[in-house]
């Protein structure tokens, strides 16, 4: 590694090719579903099993990957899902049958769980003051995922069949494998740490289960594990209502709810960005700068959001400005609270403390879109969404404040144990 500023870059790309190919890979089932229950003669609830049983089998594998994380070698275990992607994927290709299909698509959400280590990897190739962003730009992959994923769908979907476009991805999986095993290097725990970024020798921190245990005793933690168990509400009923509200109740045609979707996805990637951006600058003026960003992009978003969808349905073009708007500030937080959940935790067990933070978030995700569809039942779409998405953003802002105002005691407890490291460290190298 001659040059490691420049190294770690390539350590970047990678990992963002991976997001971006493995998201195209996850989310293009929506664009294929059609032609998929055609193959299968199955019905819709049968269709919403396959993607249940993927959502599940990822949230039961977010602890064990976050152990893992913790425990071995990071790049081989991102490898290793890699593979996992690929692998099965092919296998869901190839499966002749519904209850075989049913099978191979649930293993393919072992692989969905895997990003805790690739974030805690880049956390010791970037310092604290400078993580936002690098998460920023890693999650523009993940919208840019799905706009690649609808591509691939629709434009080879009727040339090659829904089979042959697995086969794509699921060998793009097994090639992104081997880039990761020979090319992706570990790096010590903590080693960007500024306690411990001058020392030749770092020890090496495994993972330990009183330091695990003590993750549920940091306030700032609670308070974040509890917001993400809302924050992903009104994600999933955006992502699987939207494209209906705008059909049914805004009467949009497919070209049009395509046009508005993918300027709004771009948008909204690019939100990722500025937010971590944002939290890096405040949080080099105050501790709290990160959730004071996080605060104001769901409070803006909720605001925002209540306009747009109150524009009348004929102002197509005041409904795009504002929806694209507001797209910008809703990923805020994400970046943010990923960034914060490292700044409080010790090296050795931050993928155990994400992977926490994502399996909440999960058990939330497969609530919003039956919550949506039955307020939608008894009312409309555009209730459902209004009042789903802004009563899960006011219970996060009220949660995130409670994490801003604790969090300064739990980073300076951090930040103490890692001089006591780095003096021991010190001590014993002499």
């Amino acid at each position: 590694m001659s040059n490691p500023g420049r190294y770690r870059w390539f350590v970047v790309a990678v990992f963002f090719a991976f997001i971006l190919l493995h998201q195209a890979d996850k989310l293009l089932i929506g664009p294929l579903t059609t032609p998929i229950m055609e193959t299968f003669r199955i019905n819709e609830a049968q269709m919403g099993a396959v993607f249940t049983g993927a959502l599940i089998v990822g949230a039961l594998f977010y602890p064990l990957w976050g152990f893992l994380y913790d425990r071995f070698a990071r790049p081989k275990l991102l490898a290793l899902a890699s593979f996992i992607w690929g692998s099965t994927t092919w296998l869901s290709a190839i499966a002749p049958t519904y209850p075989a299909f049913l099978a191979t698509r649930a293993s393919t959400g072992i692989d969905d769980s895997s990003y805790p280590g690739l974030y805690s990897l880049v956390a010791d190739y970037f310092g604290p003051h400078t993580r936002g962003k690098i998460y920023g730009l890693l999650e523009i992959a993940m919208p840019s995922g799905y706009l690649l994923g609808m591509i691939l769908a629709l434009s080879l979907r009727d040339v090659l069949g829904w089979r042959g476009v697995f086969y794509i991805t699921g060998s793009i999986g097994i090639i992104l494998a081997a880039v990761i095993f020979f090319g992706v290097k570990d790096m010590p725990r903590g080693k960007s740490e500024p306690e411990l970024a001058e020392l030749e020798q770092i020890k090496v921190y495994r993972f330990d289960w009183r330091v695990a245990k003590g993750l549920f005793r940091k306030p700032t933690l609670l308070f974040l594990f509890t917001q993400g168990f809302f924050g992903v509400f009104p994600w999933n009923v955006i992502t699987y209502w939207f494209f209906r509200y705008l059909e049914v109740e805004r009467g949009y045609s497919s070209e049009e709810v395509m046009v508005t979707m993918v300027l709004a996805v771009l948008v909204l990637a690019s939100g990722y960005f500025v937010g971590g951006a944002l939290g890096d600058f405040f949080f080099k003026r105050t501790v709290r700068g990160r959730l004071f960003v996080s605060i104001f992009g769901v409070i803006t978003g909720a605001v925002l959001l209540y306009v747009t969808m109150n524009i009348p349905v004929e102002a197509k073009g005041s409904f795009l400005g504002m929806l694209c708007f507001t797209a910008l500030f809703i990923p805020f937080a994400a970046p943010n609270v990923v960034s914060t959940v490292y700044d409080v935790t010790l090296p050795e067990v931050r993928s155990t403390a994400l992977a926490i933070q994502y399996f909440i978030e999960s058990a939330g995700a497969a609530l919003s879109p039956l919550m949506a569809g039955i307020i939608a039942v008894r009312a409309d779409l555009k209730t459902a969404i209004l009042l789903i998405c802004i009563s899960a953003w006011a219970i996060c802002a009220f949660f995130f404040s409670f994490a801003a105002w604790l969090a300064p005691k739990d980073i300076r407890l951090l930040r103490e144990q890692l001089r006591l490291r780095a003096e021991e460290m010190r001590r014993e190298a002499l």
